[in-house]
């Protein structure tokens, strides 16, 4: 059953346009990522707020489509929501990419559950994975998850060692359960290096508003107001927002940390210097195993989890520095690990 889905006169005919990226197909009859008569799988990536390009998230998401495009031979289309859009208009977007002919969607954001939820039970024979929720239970959707909490731990107890002013600051997106995983998780850090540490926190945005993910010049205001009052490290968990957090470090000689990617190595090159570290969330590694499973035919719905001992979450190294403080971080990694040390999911 296919029922008619209708957007809003509002949502613009932009922020629904699909684009094409790649059009390969697959001769070889064992070739990866090959269905029936040598096609080649068809994949359709609907990202959050943002999109490609932002230098986190999205762009997470993004390297393991690209890695499975490369490697599994696979076809993909691309689209992006708009800030502000209704839920009807995510719930459009995944049926277009449907009715295009794309029957395994990745749908990249917590954002996507409701629509995720109502479109997989109108289209069951194809295949879904849900990027950050466990909410949806359907027979065709896997639920993809991480420990936003453990890797903000890592991250928290960095910044507690090189503030020299003992006061640090987070930045999140929108106040959802989500992102209060990564607050948790960076203040549990931080105490645990300095039980009288001061941290500042700040939200950009309130559901149902979610441009908190993409609007660098509230990002940047929020880490000014931080630096001005004498934090001198500022984390955020703020997708395309956390660039302006970098741009306000950079103004403040101050340093920031990135999240979800290696941001020292996709943030401009202006203001990398200031990135002492990253939560690296491994957004591509999941993106790529659910599009190989589906390819070879074992997909498994339910969720998957990500947690430190896989994997799953890390802290970055690039730039070296925090170099010296390693073997700290580590010494915590193994005890979360471990299970000596159990980081909150709520602060």
């Amino acid at each position: 059953m296919r029922p008619v889905m209708k957007v809003a006169a509002a949502v613009s005919v932009a922020a629904l346009a699909l684009t094409a990226c790649g059009n390969s197909t697959v001769s070889s009859p064992d070739a990866g990522g090959t269905t029936t008569a040598g096609k080649a799988l068809k994949v359709g990536m609907a990202y959050d707020v943002g999109g490609r390009g932002d230098q986190s998230f999205n762009d997470a998401a993004a390297k393991g489509l690209d890695k499975a495009k490369a490697e599994l031979g696979i076809e993909a289309k691309e689209a992006t929501a708009a800030p502000g859009e209704p839920s009807s208009a995510r719930e459009e977007r995944l049926q277009q990419l449907i009715e295009a002919g794309y029957t395994t969607v990745v749908a990249v954001g917590f954002a996507y559950e409701e629509s995720v939820g109502k479109v997989a039970k109108a289209n069951p024979d194809v295949k879904f994975a849900v990027i950050d929720s466990a909410g949806v239970k359907d027979p065709n959707v896997a639920n993809l998850t991480f420990a936003e909490q453990e890797g903000s731990f890592l991250v928290g107890a960095a910044a507690a060692l090189k503030s020299q002013t003992d006061h640090v600051g987070f930045v999140g997106g929108v106040n959802v359960a989500l992102i209060k995983k990564f607050e948790a998780g960076f203040i549990a850090g931080a105490k645990a290096v300095n039980p009288g540490i001061k941290i500042d926190t700040k939200y950009l945005t309130q559901p149902p508003e979610f441009s908190g993910f993409n609007d660098p010049a509230k990002g940047k205001t929020a880490a000014e107001g931080m630096f001005q009052s004498g934090a001198d490290v500022v984390y955020h968990a703020a997708g395309g927002s956390g660039g302006g957090v970098f741009t306000a470090a950079k103004a403040a000689g101050k340093m920031a940390i990135g999240v979800d990617s290696d941001q020292a190595l996709t943030a401009p090159p202006a203001v990398k210097d200031v990135i002492i570290t990253s939560m690296i969330k491994k957004v591509d590694v999941a993106t790529f195993d659910f599009l190989k499973s589906v390819s070879e035919g074992k997909f498994v719905a339910g969720e998957k989890a990500f947690a430190l001992k896989d994997g799953g979450v890390d802290y970055s190294l690039t730039g070296g520095k925090i170099d010296d403080i390693k073997s700290k971080l580590d010494a915590y990694k193994e005890q979360i690990i471990d299970g000596k040390i159990v980081v909150p999911s709520t602060p």
